[in-house]
């Protein structure tokens, strides 16, 4: 006997659906503490896409997207995710089931190429709103957390040698941080490898040091790169290579004992799974903007756990909403054998919640609370959003 299993993902969730009634769109232009440097960009201000799903029932969600340096990292800046989502995602979701974000996730996906970032954002609000409406973490629409807290790594990144010492320093004397990742590139190797070696001799035994060369070395560069930071002590190198250079990976891992972690080359599971079957990297940084989202993030995740490769919780420098919304799936994740860096929020002058994060004792502590488990202060954010909120309402 043959059995025809229906699959018109057209119909309608068999559940009593909750209408979408609008989707809004803010941009918040919020100044850093100090010049975050990059090789590719130098940050003073962060710009955050938020995106708010308003539903029938009363409930909202949010998301985040946020980028580096606008499209100095990837393929979308905060305009064109906002006149996306606007003109593009909000048509599509308006009127649909705020019920079933896989549903939604689909119809975008079925509609639309790229834009990871944007979607991300939308997917994040879909899933806060439906966490809220079931009165649960939204970590619990994952899986369930593992983990209350997640040990959280400092970046330095002024690019002055006794500077970030000093704030280095300071972050072990106030128990914020005891993992620092290094941002170098700019300068010729064998100064970028002083300048991670000094910190490290001065750090010690206290603290773990890592660097991020955000692909600025060709491959010979990274050779010795490489060779000298682990001469220096220093523990991992993110994505000292182009993003698409696989094979370059691959040999970089295979003639070097520090370990090679992959970032930028990670642009959901697809890369994922081609990286795990060359053996190109030792540690995946999963972010779920990168990634495409959190749905895909896990798969990202689960890919690396099934090739026994090390997991990093990674940021894109996002403000509170990302951040937390990264933090709910990485404390599911069974094991976080390099941490994470979700210090995006401390790197800001403005605080958007009304009541922030709990940075204690090396560590990031999960709100209990349903959805993301956290309020944003609406006064706030229309103090800091670039112009007034875009609405997309239903017609009729």
């Amino acid at each position: 006997m043959t059995m025809h299993i229906e699959n018109d993902m057209s119909n309608q969730p068999s559940h009593h659906p909750i209408r979408i009634e609008g989707v809004d769109v803010l941009v918040l232009d919020i100044p850093t503490i100090r010049p975050h440097q990059l090789s590719v960009a130098t940050m003073r201000e962060q710009t955050m896409v938020l995106v708010r799903i308003r539903c029938e029932d009363g409930i909202d969600g949010w998301g985040e997207a946020s980028t580096i340096g606008g499209l100095a990292y990837g393929e979308e800046s905060p305009e064109s995710m906002r006149a996306n989502i606007e003109r593009y995602m909000a048509p599509l979701l308006v009127g649909a089931d705020a019920a079933s974000p896989g549903h939604c996730m689909h119809l975008l996906h079925a509609s639309l190429q790229g834009n990871r970032f944007s979607l991300c954002a939308v997917e994040t609000a879909l899933f806060d709103a439906q966490a809220r409406r079931m009165g649960v973490p939204l970590s619990a629409l994952f899986g369930g957390r593992i983990h209350d807290r997640l040990p959280i790594a400092w970046t330095l990144a002024s690019g002055d040698t006794a500077r970030d010492i000093a704030e280095a320093q300071q972050m072990l004397d106030l128990r914020r941080h005891q993992v620092f990742k290094l941002k170098i590139g700019k300068r010729p190797v064998r100064d970028d490898a002083a300048h991670a070696a000094a910190i490290k001799r001065a750090l010690g035994e206290r603290a773990s040091v890592r660097v991020d060369v955000n692909q600025a070395w060709s491959g010979t560069e990274a050779m010795l790169g490489m060779r000298l930071l682990e001469d220096a002590g220093i523990d991992l190198v993110e994505q000292p290579i182009a993003a698409g250079d696989h094979e370059g990976m691959r040999r970089l891992r295979a003639m070097n004992r520090v370990a090679l972690m992959a970032d930028e080359a990670l642009h959901g599971p697809q890369d994922a799974f081609r990286l795990a079957e060359l053996r190109a990297a030792d540690v995946f940084a999963v972010k779920i903007t990168q990634s495409g989202g959190l749905v895909k993030a896990q798969q990202v995740a689960a890919i690396a756990q099934a090739a026994n490769l090390g997991l990093y919780g990674g940021t894109m420098l996002e403000g509170a909403v990302g951040t937390i919304a990264s933090a709910q799936l990485f404390s599911t994740f069974p094991a976080l054998a390099w941490g994470t860096e979700l210090f995006g929020p401390l790197l800001l002058t403005q605080e958007i919640l009304a009541e922030p994060l709990d940075y204690r004792d090396f560590a990031l502590r999960l709100p209990t609370g349903p959805g993301l488990g956290i309020a944003l202060d609406e006064d706030k954010l229309a103090f800091l959003r670039r112009d007034r909120a875009r609405t997309t309402v239903a017609q009729g």
